[in-house]
């Protein structure tokens, strides 16, 4: 005859109330903590470019201060006349000769330069070192005479030393011609011109922190903020070291 296994009564639980069935399991589960927003700290670096005229350097201010937040560009002063569509206050400061003169005397320009024999342009130091204080970065179109400028007063300065990034934007002479007869905008005489200035200034191009070897308008701009971020972080190699 089988025989019938034994089974152990079962306990009778008690009766736990739905509420008091969630507060346990509320305190059993500690509550998730919000994730932390992180503050991306970027140390403000000053840019300057330079390159002969028709390199890209100007649509390269511009696509920085555009597409990369925290930038700004500054507004250099000139006593040449504007071009059609330039605006006083946005593309340049323009001044005439006197006025020029005046801020020259008064020593309001970080640096300025004859630029074609003909015309100065010049960059007002408040107009860069004030926002640099403040953790803003800048970037700079100038002649490789105000590039050597910037150099001479950022032994004087140290905060300009320290975030001052120089750049070279390097184009065939070739290429040049094609680009400025392509704008429109320059008689013959003075492309030729142009071209003698630009020749010059390519042989300067080893004195800079950085070259870019033009290529396209795409390319040139991924090499330039390749370039900011290694300026960041020499910066703050810097910092951690001094």
């Amino acid at each position: 005859m089988a025989r019938t296994p034994k089974t152990k009564p079962r306990r009778a639980s008690a009766s736990v109330p739905v509420a008091a069935k969630k507060k346990a399991v509320t305190a059993a589960r500690p509550r998730a903590r919000a994730p932390r927003r992180v503050k991306l700290v970027t140390e403000p670096v000053l840019l300057v470019l330079a390159g002969p005229a028709g390199s890209g350097k100007s649509t390269l201010c511009e696509r920085m201060v555009g597409e990369v937040p925290g930038f700004s560009r500054v507004i250099t002063t000139t006593t040449r006349p504007p071009r059609p569509g330039e605006v006083d206050g946005v593309h340049y400061h323009f001044l005439t000769p006197e006025q020029f003169d005046a801020k020259v005397a008064a020593g309001e320009f970080l640096e300025w330069a004859w630029v074609h024999q003909k015309n100065r342009y010049g960059t007002l130091a408040s107009a860069v070192l004030e926002p640099l204080a403040q953790g803003r970065s800048l970037v700079i179109n100038v002649d490789v005479q105000g590039v050597e400028n910037f150099r001479q007063a950022a032994r004087e300065n140290p905060l300009l030393a320290l975030h001052l990034g120089t750049v070279f934007i390097d184009v065939p002479l070739s290429i040049l011609r094609r680009r400025m007869e392509k704008r429109g905008q320059d008689s013959a005489a003075e492309i030729a011109h142009r071209l003698g200035t630009a020749e010059r200034e390519l042989k300067e191009a080893a004195k800079f922190d950085f070259i870019i070897k033009s290529r396209s308008k795409d390319q040139d701009f991924k090499a330039l903020k390749a370039i900011w971020r290694k300026v960041t972080a020499r910066i703050r190699r810097a910092r951690a070291t001094g």
